[in-house]
């Protein structure tokens, strides 16, 4: 009910943002990725395409905001999270829930401890704490470091995760409504901090 309440109300800027998308550089509009989900299933998350289209990689390599691969219409797209509207559908098709642990790509989940596994025991979410208290530090800790991924994997996801364990075991209302409104004012806010 959510998820097609929340389409409904966006359609205007997710066909906007699928038009510009498509005008601002070759490739399609939306960007698709494997994903682990609940019980370390994979699934596929959708999100606008906001780097160029390049040969498939072996594995998901981070950048920050200067990734040169990032296009023009993608770093508007990522400073608004308008991005992640796409996501909707996922929720829509029961992949992901509306507050819960980012969902990561595989190739950084086969790092996690068994006791960070702990947040795959429930679905990840389209917003989380750990989302929402790292999101604006974490792209220019990674445009200093030499090696992005590695210092993703050490450095920023162990207290993400942490976050996200200390949300998941109460899994109170209260506490998910302090989350949806600390989202929307990060996103309110983006524009007045960028």
């Amino acid at each position: 009910l959510v998820s097609v309440l929340l389409l409904a109300l966006t359609s205007p800027v997710l066909l906007l943002a699928a038009l510009a998308v498509r005008f601002d550089s070759r490739g399609p509009a939306f960007f698709r990725q494997t994903r682990i989900g609940i019980n370390g299933a994979p699934f596929t998350i959708f999100k606008f395409r906001t780097m160029r289209v390049e040969p498939a990689a072996g594995h998901v390599m981070l950048g920050g905001r200067a990734d040169p691969r990032v296009t023009r219409v993608g770093a508007f797209l990522r400073e608004s999270k308008i991005d992640e509207l796409p996501q909707l559908l996922n929720l829509l098709a029961g992949d992901m829930t509306l507050i819960g642990p980012r969902a990561e790509t595989p190739n950084f989940v086969e790092h996690f401890t068994p006791r960070q596994r702990e947040v795959l025991k429930v679905k990840p979410g389209l917003t989380g704490p750990g989302q929402i208290d790292y999101t604006t530090t974490q792209a220019s800790q990674l445009e200093g470091a030499s090696d992005p991924n590695r210092y993703y994997i050490e450095k920023i996801l162990p207290g993400k995760l942490e976050k996200d364990r200390d949300y998941i075991r109460p899994r109170a209302f209260a506490g998910a409504l302090v989350i949806l409104g600390r989202t929307l004012v990060g996103v309110l806010t983006l524009g007045r901090k960028g």
